[in-house]
């Protein structure tokens, strides 16, 4: 039970700090109804045999999960999100984002000398030191705003992929969505590495003492930002014809782009 509990937790982070994606439109500015028909005929083959190339084995199950993530997005989540946005002032709500995504750092530094990305890591490294400090405890973000400093998101799925490694098959996790088996093991991986995931206190810096914690730290940071960024879920789906294949292409595209980066 614990090692589910932590792999929840884990994922949560990951969730929170992977960029969304759309799926490709038609063009809409074809001046031909012919060529319209032409180029979409060429996109429901090249998206079929994007199906068939999909390791989806747990298909059944994948569709039910993704089913009862739905409702707990659009009954609990979406309105605790509201309450809270609603008591705490946007400002500190952004500030808490900023901080915690600063303390995560380490999960970012490591796996972008892991894919040899050093300007990269030094960004990261030049980052969390001027927002630690000037930044007051990275509640702000002036390595962005006054020196242009990007952030260079990467997470152990990604570096396996860099490498690489297959996804392996699909699977949707209750609660938090998509993900596949070469993601699911990075996300334990950057687990040990992360200071907000408490791993038996393998190592010093971890900030939660417990699983209890790790778990609030990660609900909070999960709440604050849907908060920030209600309606969005409602956006990307809107679209959907079949809800679990949409999201499962959306996500499996997703990660393809973020390892080609």
């Amino acid at each position: 039970m614990k090692f589910i509990l932590l792999v929840c937790t884990l994922l949560f982070l990951q969730a929170c700090s992977s960029k969304e994606a759309t799926p490709p439109l038609i063009n809409e500015h074809k001046t031909s109804s012919e060529d319209k028909n032409e180029f979409a005929d060429e996109f429901a083959d090249e998206y079929e045999n994007e199906e068939k190339n999909i390791i989806d084995p747990l298909s059944g199950y994948n569709s039910m999960m993704t089913s009862f993530n739905d409702a707990v997005i659009i009954y609990a989540l979406n309105p605790v999100a509201e309450a809270y946005g609603y008591i705490i002032p946007e400002p500190l709500r952004i500030g808490v984002s900023n901080a915690i995504k600063n303390i995560n750092f380490p999960v970012r530094f490591v796996n972008n000398i892991l894919q040899g990305k050093f300007q990269n890591s030094s960004d990261e490294l030049e980052r969390f030191i001027i927002n630690s400090t000037i930044g007051i405890a990275g509640l702000m973000d002036p390595a962005a705003k006054y020196k242009n400093i990007p952030a260079h998101r990467e997470d152990f799925g990604q570096t396996l992929g860099y490498y690489g490694v297959d996804p392996g098959f699909h699977i949707v996790l209750p609660f938090l969505g998509p993900s596949n088996v070469r993601d699911s093991i990075g996300i334990i991986a950057d687990g040990y590495v992360s200071p907000l995931i408490n791993v038996k206190d393998i190592v010093g810096y971890k900030i939660p003492d417990n699983l209890a914690q790790t778990i609030g730290i990660t609900t909070l940071y999960f709440i604050n930002r849907t908060s920030l960024n209600l309606g969005e879920y409602e956006s990307i789906k809107k679209d959907a014809i079949e809800l679990y294949p949409f999201l499962r292409d959306i996500y499996e595209q997703k990660r393809v782009s973020e390892i080609d980066e």
